[in-house]
This record gives structure tokens, C-alpha cells and sequence, in this order.
């Protein structure tokens, strides 16, 4: 009777064995085999900066901006692609560790334009704030900074590949992520480039996520430009209605008015990805929406007027019309309450026409239909799930 206990306690005790110690500015972490020098500093509380590392992508390695020294190793190592081992000692605010960063902000900022001031990304831009923290206050470089041709990739995406600092997560977000291979590097060295290898629209309904992993301003929304300033908004969590799986998003405003939709972290729906759907759709609140009624005069032209002139007229036609010519057709936006008055006011009418666009259950009054089929599986489970039912 004891043994499956005796086992249990067996199997903790050797996964305890399994685990490493390691020290973050002297402060010992304990983590798994295979975890990141990156990883163990933020365990440690300790924050590494990054430009190309992000937790949903492949590790990349490139912009180097994570070095770190190792106690007793000669040179800084990349924090982000390098596994811990047993008893190193991370110094994470060492002189050498600060002059390498040093030196990286340098070679980054040696080809960076000076946009700040009519930059979209100002104010949330990780190279502002890292170049403040990390930087130094002057440059080695004499030379003349290149300039990089804009990318036309449509109409929601702004290019300003100048700003570009090769951090590739935007092509990694393509490849894993979005599932396209639209996005890639071209030439080596000071002359690689980012961009399509023919010139194409991207061919995905996620690609406007680049805008908000990009860590510069070299990937921006169109329809945003030049509008607002992050510090300038108000920000209100909500969640989508765009979408069946009611992505979490944040809706930035300022004074009242709504300026772009960003989305919001949920492991378990959305995770930080939204769709172009979600992202764009707000346009639709500033433009082409009919904001007072309209009446058609004697020429059949629809004019302007009050809402009681056309509440009168509207209450006026019902009444001298019989049930059986009158009907009503409602979005699949309507709440319950909205859908009864309604059918309360053509009950009146002696009238029954009412259409929507949901579609509910006529037969079994009461039944939960949905739960024959969902098999106890959320969204978060569709990736381990042996058989998806579509």
C-alpha cells in the first residue's frame, strides 16, 4: 500500500537532484536544466535588457544588447541563448558587463537616425529607453549613417527601415507565428536589410502584431501616424466582440475619442496577439456612422433633423400600418434587453417579423447544445488536442 507513495516522494527527490544552483549577484537561484542565463537573472528579480529576445519567439542571438559576464569566463556571454550550468556565479552589473552594453547601444545607434521627436514609437520605444539607461552619452562615430529604402507592404503597415536596427523578431513572428514566409534578410553586415524579397502586401490577418513587437520605429500603424502620443491617452481594458474567441485588448482614447486598439496578455485566449480585424476596426467609429437622423424630404433626398421630428414620423407610419407589413432585422451585436423591447413593440403591432442574426435553438427549449460538443477543451488546449472537430 505504501509503495506508490514510497515512488511519489523517489521521483521529487530525483527531479530536486536535477535541478542547478546558480548565483545572480550573489544571490543563489535554484532553476531547471536548460534554462537561459536570461531566464535565471529574471527568477533572480534581476532585468536583462533585449532587443532581439522575445518569450513566444525562437532566440535569435543577434543584437547582443543581454551580454553578461560569467565569473572566471573571459569574455560577456549573450544571456538569452546561453543555458545556465551548475555554480556559475552571473554578474549582471559588473564594469564589464556595463561597458559591453555600452558598446552595443553604440554600434546600434552608429546607423540610427535622430526621429525621436516625429517618431510614432516615442514614448514607448525600447531603444529610447535603453539607450538612457544603458547608453553613453556620446558617439565614436564621425562617419555618415546610412540610409535604407521603405518597404511598401500595405496599407496598415508604415515602413521606415532607416530606424531598422536587424532585431528580426518581426520575421520570426511571420515564419512561427503567422505561418507566412513573407519576411526575410537581405546582405551582410553594415549593408543586411529587412524587408520581402519581391515587393508584396503581407498575406496574413496577424501582421499588424509586427507594429507592437518591433522594439523601434521602423514598423508602425498607418492609420495611427502622427495622431497621439502613448502619454497623451487613456488606456481601459475591454475585450473584443470582433472575434469568437474575445480577444483581450486595451482601448486607448483621448477625450472621448477612440485612437487605436491594443492588445492585452491572456495565457489562455488571445495570449498577446491580436487580429487586423480587432486592430483596425475602430476607424469604423469616425467614420461613415450616421451620428443624427435623417428624414427624406418631398424630392426623396435625406435631410437632417431631430430625433423627435423622426420619432414622431417613425411612431405616425407604424400606426397606420397592418402587422403583416411590418418587420424588424437585428444585428448579432443587440444585448437580450434591446432584442425584448423590441419584440414587445411589434407584439403590439400585431406582427411577429423579426430576424437576427443569431440563430436559436427551436426545438429542446432549454437544452445547452454547445456543451454536446466542446469535450471540455479550451482554447489554450487546442494545441495538445489529438483531433479538432471544425
Amino acid at each position: 500500500m505504501f509503495v506508490p507513495e514510497v515512488r511519489t516522494v523517489s521521483i521529487a527527490t530525483a527531479a530536486a537532484r536535477n535541478l542547478l544552483e546558480v548565483c545572480v549577484d550573489g544571490k543563489p537561484v535554484t532553476v531547471e536544466p536548460g534554462t537561459t542565463v536570461l531566464q535565471a537573472c529574471e527568477k533572480a528579480g534581476m532585468q536583462i535588457p533585449r532587443f532581439c529576445y522575445h518569450e513566444r519567439l525562437s532566440v535569435a542571438g543577434n543584437c547582443r544588447m543581454c551580454l553578461v559576464e560569467i565569473e572566471n569566463v573571459p569574455k560577456p556571454v549573450a544571456a538569452c541563448a546561453m543555458p545556465v550550468m551548475r555554480g556559475w556565479n552571473i554578474l549582471t552589473d559588473s564594469d564589464k558587463t556595463r561597458k559591453a552594453r555600452e558598446g552595443v547601444m553604440e554600434f546600434l545607434l552608429a546607423n540610427h537616425p535622430l526621429d525621436c521627436p516625429i517618431c510614432d514609437q516615442g514614448g514607448e520605444c525600447d531603444l529610447q529607453d535603453q539607450s538612457m539607461q544603458f547608453g553613453s552619452d556620446r558617439s565614436h562615430f564621425t562617419e555618415g549613417k546610412r540610409a535604407v529604402e521603405d518597404k511598401n507592404i500595405g496599407p496598415l503597415i508604415k515602413t521606415i527601415m532607416t530606424r531598422c536596427i536587424q532585431c528580426t523578431r518581426c520575421v520570426r513572428f511571420a515564419s512561427e507565428i503567422a505561418g507566412v514566409e513573407d519576411l526575410g534578410t537581405t546582405g551582410r553586415g553594415n549593408d543586411l536589410q529587412i524587408g520581402t524579397y519581391v515587393e508584396k502586401m503581407f498575406m496574413s490577418e496577424l501582421f499588424g502584431n509586427v507594429i507592437d513587437i518591433c522594439p523601434v520605429g521602423a514598423l508602425t500603424s498607418k492609420p495611427y501616424a502622427f495622431t497621439a502620443r502613448p502619454w497623451e491617452t487613456r488606456k481601459t481594458e475591454s475585450v473584443d466582440v470582433l472575434d469568437a474567441v474575445g480577444s483581450n485588448i486595451v482601448v486607448s482614447t483621448r477625450g472621448g475619442e477612440v485612437m487605436r486598439i491594443l492588445p492585452r496578455l491572456h495565457e489562455d485566449i488571445n495570449e498577446q496577439w491580436i487580429s487586423d480585424k480587432t486592430r483596425f476596426a475602430y476607424d469604423g467609429l469616425k467614420r461613415q456612422r450616421l451620428t443624427q437622423p435623417l428624414v427624406k424630404n418631398e424630392s426623396g433626398q435625406l435631410v437632417p433633423t431631430s430625433w423627435e421630428d423622426a420619432l414622431t414620423r417613425v411612431a405616425g407610419t407604424l400606426q397606420g400600418a397592418e402587422g403583416s407589413s411590418v418587420a424588424a432585422v437585428v444585428g448579432g451585436l443587440v444585448d437580450a434587453e434591446a432584442l425584448v423591447s423590441l419584440k414587445d413593440l411589434l407584439n403590439r403591432l400585431n406582427c411577429d417579423n423579426l430576424c437576427t442574426e443569431e440563430k436559436f435553438p427551436m426545438a429542446g427549449a432549454g437544452s445547452d447544445l454547445r456543451s454536446n460538443y466542446l469535450l471540455n477543451t479550451g482554447i489554450a488546449g487546442v494545441e495538445e488536442a489529438d483531433v479538432l472537430l471544425l
